[in-house]
């Protein structure tokens, strides 16, 4: 039976409560200390916004966590998106801080690491047909451990996002867009491949905030004191989604995973350790933004036939500027920069990261 740790955290404690996940989860099972382990923080947005991030405890916890427990290698993979940068984001978010103080070699996907075509042992469902020229991986992920550090929140795609989707951004190049109208497929093809290359998968998920709406930036967060672990990649998604407030089999990535025996999406067949989920619900709804109002169109609308002229050309900066405009120059100016500044000054987790 696959194993979730809930557990309730504050910020005088989270980085033992981190720790004892990290016990009760089993990681020393999934993980050989042989082989190096990847750290993948998940960067949504580079600007600092509760619930849309990895945190710098959740980050800071993995690493002296690992480090205790005799792994020695640990490498931290970080990949760029329409909206996002990195170089930007390890800075806002205070990873540097964590980066310098483990002294952690960090690699950039897009430029630091060789891609090479690989054939996966499993049946893909799309990445097959989408790449038809074949499916690039960096080789750099081969016979590694890895361990995902996403946050319990909604995305406008794939109605909710933590381990499967953060595999997206560092197994796939920057023209993962391609992608978008199969997003829950593609989901579970990577996971596919995940399950081939690494030697150890885990996730740490931070729940100290959640976020509910069109994610995963433009989010309404709650504070929520949560923090999730599991090896089971699958279980763990649907375990948020069910905090979330959705029922974790009427997604479809984590249907489809659980059906392909990729992971358990049945809340049934999951032991979940510590909090009592049946009590927490935030009755999240995704609804849209303005940029996702223009990708239901083009994705998943009446115009999908056409995203080869759209996506596949040189007409997709055009959407490129247009995301990143609405996000970082429209949304956050007006509205995120106020809720930015309340969770700064109000609310304890704010206050936590102002000590970083």
């Amino acid at each position: 039976m696959s194993k979730v740790v809930v557990l309730k955290t504050s910020p005088e404690t989270v980085l033992e409560d981190i720790d004892r996940a990290f016990d009760l989860a089993e990681i020393e099972k999934e993980f050989s200390k042989d082989s190096p382990t990847i750290i993948k923080p998940n960067i949504s947005w580079h600007f600092l916004y509760p619930a849309s991030n990895t945190t710098p405890w959740q980050f800071e916890a993995t690493v002296a966590s690992l480090q205790k427990r005799g792994y020695k290698e640990l490498p931290v993979v970080e990949n760029n998106t329409v909206v996002t940068n990195p170089f930007k984001g390890e800075k806002l978010l205070k990873f540097d801080r964590i980066i310098q103080k483990y002294n952690l070699p960090v690699y950039y996907n897009f430029k630091d690491l060789k891609w090479v075509k690989y054939e996966p042992k499993s049946e893909m469902l799309v990445l097959h047909k989408i790449y038809r020229k074949g499916i690039y991986i960096p080789e750099f992920f081969f016979k590694k451990n890895i361990i995902h550090l996403p946050t319990v929140k909604t995305h406008i795609y794939s109605t909710t996002t933590g381990a499967m989707k953060n595999a997206f951004g560092g197994l796939l190049n920057t023209k993962r867009h391609y992608t978008h109208t199969w997003i829950h497929e593609t989901l579970v093809d990577l996971l596919a491949i995940q399950k081939e290359i690494h030697t150890g998968i885990f996730t740490l998920m931070d729940g100290t905030h959640i976020g509910c709406g069109p994610g995963p930036r433009t989010l309404e967060p709650h504070e929520a004191d949560l923090i999730l672990a599991s090896s089971d990649s699958v279980a763990i998604d649907a375990v948020a989604s069910k905090i979330l407030g959705f029922d974790p089999l009427s997604i479809k990535y984590i249907r489809l995973a659980h059906e392909r025996g990729l992971g358990t999406g049945d809340l049934k067949e999951i032991e979940i350790i510590g909090e009592d989920i049946d009590k927490i619900n935030y009755n999240c709804r995704v609804g849209d933004n303005l940029a996702s109002l223009v990708g239901d169109i083009l994705w998943f609308g009446p115009l999908k036939g056409l995203q080869w002229l759209f996506f596949h050309t040189p007409l997709v900066y055009i959407f490129v500027f247009g995301s990143s405009f609405y996000h970082d120059f429209l949304w956050y100016p007006i509205k995120g920069k106020k809720i930015v500044k309340d969770y700064l000054e109000n609310s304890k987790w704010g206050k936590l990261f102002n000590k970083y």
